[in-house]
């Protein structure tokens, strides 16, 4: 073994203990061990930021806001209410999401059937009252399993395809992978629903703010326009749109008589409700139920910065003691009021007729460069920003298309995978399904740091030649065992290699060394090619190794120990499953 073969095991077995360990963050550990290995000479300087512009780095950030932009669109409740209405325990919802995310990877690529079901899962689970960290690692999982079902489900099985059709002359076809695959994915999905609370329960380091300053009674009004869905519903029923988050406290007929909002009076058009709850609440039964703020002028505001703000009022601030009608909001300072929320007090009176005090909270639209200097003026304090969408500007069904195109041509060859999703990532920002100015906040830039200083220190193994002297061991270790000692050692290599060079180019360095030692211990080749492929799209015990679980980190609030917990039990699994059933399916 030379020196930097030495150096290169070194580095990453000292970054994986501190990884483990947990005393300094993910991002923080993999730029030290960057410098490390550029110190000792492993990594060549002008190959240090090659991992900026690699296609990961690429297909995770735009997958990010890609994710978010269907989560901000709406379509994803409505589809959790339409088709699993009555899933309300964790473990029900769960196994939903898994077996969804796990079909749908056998013929898409994985990460955009995960990008599909992020938002549903963060449904889910405010419905359940759980965190979304119990549905997210265990659907990241699902994908991976998904994927080994079909040539085109993940890249191995591509890759491993074509290394058979050089060997041999005919590539594997569409579903060779798929008896073996369907089995581990089944087990698999099996092995989550049982097992998920193996995951101890996480969440956002940085959602922490928003809980700090989570206000629940904002008070808003809306009418029922003619074609509203919401119209002959009763008042229980719109209320549902709001999952239980929201309750309509007052109706006002279009003559001005008030009635009580009884569970189940029937909804009338030109009527206005007088609604309170949180604020995705509120959204979820204004967009859904598709009433509109009665408040709100949208044809007059042209800002193309338009946002909205939550503002406490303050001791001299000039609003106190007025409404918003006789401070004509809207025609003075081009602002909608959308909400209040006044402290343990339960507002009926109609939107524009309550009188503020000291303390209320206002939700208010309007220019995001106006509107800083308006509030200094009225004395109010902005709280900080949450990136609310109450009120936002919606494309219903448009970011849906845009990733199914995406997806589609990535299936079909037409263009690479980064591509198409960098082109999706822009296109939502294009079509304002998200705001341009909310972009970087929906990049987890901590990820994205982890993975572009990880890429050339793990490429070290290869630039060493240490993947070369594992190679000669495999090659001696394999040729005194049996033939599924050889077999399980070629699928636990090839899980070892995977989260360090990532899965494409452990098929590339595995996949001639199986085959070459296949056909020196007098075997055929397809078993052990198929174990490369499974061993290369299984990597559940890091963050690092596949996109999806990267994906996942970041929103689930995960720490790089967490993956072992549910991974290496289902690692196991898959190692104890994939070698009896490659030697049934492939004769050797």
């Amino acid at each position: 073994m030379t020196i930097p073969q030495i150096f290169a095991f070194g580095t990453i077995f000292f970054m994986m203990v501190a990884f483990v360990w947990g005393r300094w963050r993910y991002d923080l550990v993999a730029v030290g061990a960057l410098l490390a290995a550029v110190a000792v000479g492993i990594v060549a300087p002008e190959d240090a930021f090659s991992g900026l512009s690699d296609d990961i780095v690429v297909i995770v950030g735009s997958a990010l806001v890609v994710s978010a932009a269907v989560a901000r669109s709406g379509v994803m409740e409505v589809a959790v209410r339409r088709f699993a209405p009555n899933l309300r325990t964790p473990r029900a919802q769960l196994v939903v999401l898994v077996l969804t995310v796990t079909l749908l990877s056998a013929f898409i690529k994985n990460i955009g059937a995960l990008a599909i079901m992020i938002p549903i899962a963060f449904q889910m689970a405010r419905k359940s009252g759980v965190s979304p960290s119990l549905f997210l690692m265990p659907m990241s999982f699902g994908a991976l399993l998904g994927g080994l079902m079909t040539q085109i489900g993940t890249s191995p099985n591509v890759i491993v395809s074509r290394v058979r059709e050089e060997l041999t002359g005919a590539p594997f076809t569409m579903f060779d992978f798929t008896p073996v695959g369907a089995t581990l994915a089944l087990v698999g999905v099996i092995f989550l629903g049982l097992c998920y609370r193996l995951l101890p329960e996480r969440t956002q380091a940085k959602s922490s703010l928003d809980q700090a300053i989570a206000i629940k009674n904002y008070t808003t009004e809306v009418r029922v326009p003619a074609d509203s869905p919401s119209v002959g519903e009763t008042v229980g029923a719109v209320q549902r749109l709001g999952g239980g988050q929201a309750m309509i406290t007052g109706i006002i007929a279009p003559t001005g008589k008030r009635r009580l909002p009884l569970p189940d009076s029937l909804v009338q058009a030109g009527e206005l409700l007088i609604v309170e709850g949180e604020p995705d609440a509120l959204d979820r039964i204004v967009s859904q139920g598709k009433l509109a703020f009665s408040e709100r002028r949208d044809q007059a505001v042209s800002s193309r910065e338009v946002g909205v703000v939550e503002a406490v009022v303050g001791d001299s601030s000039s609003l106190v003691g007025r409404n918003a009608k006789e401070l004509a909001l809207f025609d003075a300072a081009g602002l909608n009021l959308l909400a209040v929320s006044r402290r343990e007090k339960r507002l009926t009176d109609r939107l524009g007729e309550i009188r503020f005090q000291v303390g209320d909270v206002l939700v208010l639209q309007g220019d995001l460069d106006t509107l800083p200097e308006r509030l200094r003026d009225w004395n109010c304090l902005p709280l900080v920003e949450r990136n609310l969408t109450i009120g936002s500007f919606r494309n219903g069904i448009i970011p849906v298309v845009i990733l199914v195109l995406a997806m589609g041509s990535t299936a079909l060859g037409l263009v690479s995978v980064p591509i198409a999703f960098f082109t999706a990532a822009v296109l939502m920002v294009v079509t304002r399904t998200v705001p341009i100015r909310d972009v970087y906040s929906h990049i987890d830039a901590p990820i994205l740091i982890m993975l572009a200083a990880l890429i050339p220190v793990s490429d070290s193994l290869r630039t060493t030649g240490a993947t070369d002297l594992i190679a000669n061991w495999l090659s001696s270790t394999a040729s005194v065992l049996p033939a599924y000692g050889a077999l399980a050692l070629i699928l636990v290599v090839a899980m070892a290699v995977t989260p360090f060079l990532n899965n494409a180019a452990t098929v590339l360095v595995m996949a001639p060394i199986a085959a070459t030692f296949a056909a020196d211990l007098g075997y055929q080749p397809e078993a052990f090619l198929m174990a490369v492929a499974i061993g290369a799209g299984s990597d559940f015990l890091t963050p690092i190794g596949h996109q999806c679980n990267t994906l996942v980190m970041g929103p689930g609030g995960y720490r790089f120990g967490d993956y072992w917990r549910l991974g290496l039990p289902l690692s196991l699994l898959v190692i104890l499953v994939s070698v009896p059933m490659l030697l049934l399916v492939w004769a050797l």
